[in-house]
């Protein structure tokens, strides 16, 4: 029996032996620990869209605008009238061919409640000639003026383009705005907008 034993003994000793000199460890191995990811850019906010505008603040409409004869106007000035805003520029093309049609309808409203503005978005620092000259190949019966950087921001709404056309109710509330110019469809959209703002007002 204690040959048995000291059998079993040596058998236990010489697998110990074994692993070690294997290089095997008998303990489990520890998982290798998570390193947190880190950004080297920042992500990129959200662009945030222009807030729509629904009405002209009274603040703008009482801001003083340059008359391109050199007087000035405000859209306060035309309480309780409909107001017609056309954005356009001396370089623009579609501007040129839409200005006799819209000089139409201006004609057909002349003694009702509608104000027509023409405003154009050049500098005249830079431009007064060129706008001068457009004027004269053109005849265009709008109550003209100067969009500065700002009032054009504001009207266009983060539209690009032009022309531009606004149509605003007595109340200072926009009741259509598009861009461009279409010579089959222009001058009636003008004029049914109108006259839905005028019936609003009614």
């Amino acid at each position: 029996m204690r040959k048995l034993f000291l059998l079993l003994l040596l058998t236990a000793a010489c697998e110990l032996s074994a692993v070690s000199q294997s290089g095997r460890k008998i303990t489990t191995p520890r998982p290798a620990p998570i390193q947190p990811t880190i950004n080297s850019e920042p992500e990129p906010r959200p662009a945030i869209a222009p807030a729509m505008l629904f009405s002209l603040p009274e603040s703008f409409r009482e801001r003083q605008i340059k008359s391109l004869d050199g007087s000035s106007f405000r859209f306060a000035d035309f309480a309780g009238k409909v107001i017609v805003i056309n954005l356009w520029a001396s370089w623009c093309g579609p501007c040129r061919s839409e200005i006799p049609d819209y000089e139409r309808v201006r004609k057909a409203y002349a003694e009702r409640d509608v104000e027509f503005v023409g405003l154009t978005t050049e500098d005249p620092r830079t431009s007064s000639e060129r706008v001068n000259r457009f004027l004269r190949d053109v005849s265009f019966g709008f109550r003209l003026g100067w969009a500065d950087r700002e009032t054009a921001r504001t009207l266009m709404n983060g539209r690009s383009g032009i022309p531009q056309t606004i149509v605003i109710d007595v109340n200072g509330r926009i009741v259509d705005h598009w861009t461009g110019y279409s010579p089959r469809s222009s001058r009636d959209k003008l004029t049914q907008t109108i006259d839905h703002a005028l019936q609003i007002t009614q």
